[in-house]
């Protein structure tokens, strides 16, 4: 399945994930989506996967209020957000307070670091592949917590064409 815009349908939160989802049970998760179809159906997704989501949210000052109340372990983030703004400055801080970053962009991206990155997925983007990003942010979240979930035979590295 790819998610994108309305060809996206939530899954019913109270569905069990489907095999081969990540298990994300208490991995706090901000997500940071202009397009609130997209994030209604990301928040569902992660949701049934059993992470603790904060947001959608399209500003990065929305952002910044949810990050002040709970630091999440990793970040969906687009880089175009409402009104034009860009998430580059959203993105800095969130790696400088130890924050894993998936960045999600529909368009080209302008020279970021991507050492502040734990992966890009280009949109569209399955199902599989936002997994894929995910699974090392649930294991380090899982570390840091002191339980050991099964590891991810590899990872992730996508980028942008």
């Amino acid at each position: 399945m790819v998610v994108w815009e309305m060809d996206v349908i939530a899954p019913n939160v109270r569905d069990l994930p489907e095999a081969g989802s990540p298990d994300l049970n208490g991995v706090r998760i901000l997500l940071v989506e202009d397009c609130w179809s997209l994030g209604m159906a990301l928040k569902g997704l992660l949701l049934a996967c059993r992470a603790d989501v904060y947001g959608p949210v399209a500003t990065t000052a929305e952002a910044e209020r949810l990050i002040s109340e709970h630091l999440p372990d990793g970040a969906l983030v687009d880089f175009n957000l409402r009104g034009g703004e860009r998430a580059d400055g959203l993105i800095g801080r969130l790696h400088d307070q130890g924050v894993s970053i998936v960045l999600t962009s529909g368009d080209t991206l302008r020279p970021l670091a991507r050492t502040n990155l734990a992966a890009v997925l280009p949109k569209p983007f399955s199902e599989e592949q936002l997994f894929a990003a995910l699974r090392p942010i649930a294991a380090a979240a899982a570390d840091r917590r002191g339980s050991c979930p099964s590891r991810p035979s590899s990872v992730v590295t996508a980028t942008i064409a």
